[in-house]
């Protein structure tokens, strides 16, 4: 085998090894990238339960303090 064709084997080897190793340096980047979305994920979903609206029971409460608030007017 020419020369030329060991140096074209070897210059593909090292394009190849260094394509790997890009790949395997971004496919770690997304990884760590999904660990923190998924904490980032849990801290939304406890911010928005934590500031969630009155629940729904709210309107009955008023509805049973109706004659608490009638007679406070009346004082």
């Amino acid at each position: 085998m020419p020369a030329a064709a060991w140096a074209t084997l070897a210059v593909a080897a090292l394009i190849i090894l260094f394509a790997a190793v890009g790949l395997l340096r971004v496919i770690l980047h997304l990884r760590a990238v999904r660990r923190t979305l998924g904490s980032v994920l849990g801290g939304v979903t406890l911010v928005a339960e934590r500031t969630a609206p009155v629940p729904a029971a709210l309107g009955s409460v008023n509805a049973s303090l109706k004659p608490v608030r009638d007679f406070c007017e009346t004082v």
